[in-house]
């Protein structure tokens, strides 16, 4: 975080998320060159940010919309993104939701259930309607994050399961107002280890030979996002290294002649180019730490008490590294779990001061509340 920011800081109210839309330029043109060798698809997981202005940069740079709602998907539609590039998915969609998505004639919807086959066919079919749907297999892979953010494996609530196949494709058959395009995959979140990608490789090879063998093919093939970020060390690997994780694909992957790949990457296009920036409001003595309290909390970034999550912590009015002294750096909301770190490392903190949340990018503003009736939080570039 650059020094010269507190001048251009100074006369905003905190809390507020600040965007480096520079940074975040560059890290869409990386992914976008390192996709484009390959002539893959990438959509962009709303999910991660749907601020207005980081959006119409996404969109300017050419990446389609990966929405779990109908809002999500309404506000892709309304932020310029093609219909042609959106794709929903979720395990909950509602009727309301899914009729939205048909009547904007949208890419794809990623199904997880037979239920939910069963409504879209049927809510497309008054409509006069075919929707293009892909399967959301889950491969049972295990990504090695967060249990919270673990969406591969057969426990948890995502996809359909191997043994329901058979199933599945017999129901198809019925269900006229469906088309069968693709298979879709998502493992997992915050992913920085490459040897789930290289696994869910070989399992999506499996998919596809399996379907083969039923007289089955597919246009697409979606295998989600993932990707994680570098949250310790946000400016020594401010981009991701989009270049291996592409070439993985590449390399792995066994694709049919004539079939796309998309991806749904969020956090790794997002994560780095946004802080939280907040104030000291007091820093209060405890008898085994001191306490910088700000005035930002779980109710602007709430993934350190949802997830035990780190985030890189500054103090951006002081770098006196010869007074250095340990923090617990927390927040105003009535909750023991509003704590951002314990036992942060900074110089003297003061009243005053103005703290830099770093890689608050992502699921940051897009997981705000107003809970103890507080003001939301803008975005500044």
């Amino acid at each position: 975080m650059r020094k010269e920011l507190i001048e251009k800081f100074s006369a905003i109210k905190t809390p507020f998320y600040y965007y480096d839309l520079e940074l975040l330029k560059q890290t869409l043109r990386a992914a976008k060159t390192e996709a484009d060798k390959y002539q893959y698809h990438v959509h962009y997981a709303l999910k991660a940010n749907c601020d207005a202005q980081v959006l119409a940069t996404v969109r300017e740079h050419g990446y389609g919309a990966d929405c779990v709602s109908g809002n999500e998907v309404k506000c892709a539609l309304d932020n310029g993104f093609a219909n042609t590039q959106v794709v929903f998915a979720g395990v909950g969609k509602t009727d309301d939701e899914i009729n939205l998505a048909l009547d904007n004639d949208i890419f794809c919807f990623n199904c997880e259930s037979i239920p939910e086959l069963e409504v879209i066919n049927e809510l497309a079919a008054v409509k006069n309607k075919t929707a293009n749907i892909a399967l959301r297999l889950n491969p049972n892979v295990d990504a090695y994050t967060h249990k919270y953010i673990t969406t591969g494996l057969e426990e948890n609530k995502f996809g359909i399961n191997a043994h329901e196949l058979d199933d599945i494709i017999d129901l198809l058959k019925k269900l006229l107002n469906l088309r069968l395009i693709g298979l879709h995959f998502h493992i997992g979140s915050q992913i920085t280890d490459f040897n789930p990608f290289k696994k869910l490789c070989s399992k999506v090879n499996e998919f596809i030979h399996l379907f083969e063998q039923k007289g089955i093919q597919f246009e697409h093939i979606n295998v989600g996002g993932g990707l994680g970020i570098n949250y310790k060390e946000p400016d020594t690997q401010a981009i991701p290294d989009f270049k291996t994780y592409f070439a993985i694909f590449n390399e792995l992957l066994e694709l049919r002649k004539g079939q796309q790949l998309h991806f749904e990457l969020g956090r790794a296009l997002v994560a780095n180019c946004g802080s939280l920036i907040s104030r000291v409001i007091y820093v209060k003595k405890g008898i085994n730490t001191n306490f910088a309290i700000l005035d930002a909390g779980m109710t602007e970034l709430i993934r350190p008490a949802l997830y035990q999550a780190y985030h890189k912590i500054e103090n951006l009015s002081s770098d006196d590294k010869r007074n250095v002294q340990r923090y617990d750096v927390v927040g105003p909301v009535c909750e023991s779990s509003d704590c951002f770190g314990k036992a942060v490392y900074l110089p003297e903190t003061k009243r005053g001061h103005m703290i830099a949340i770093r890689s608050a990018g992502a699921y940051g503003e897009v997981m705000a509340s107003n809970y103890n009736l507080r003001e939301k939080a803008i975005g500044v570039y």
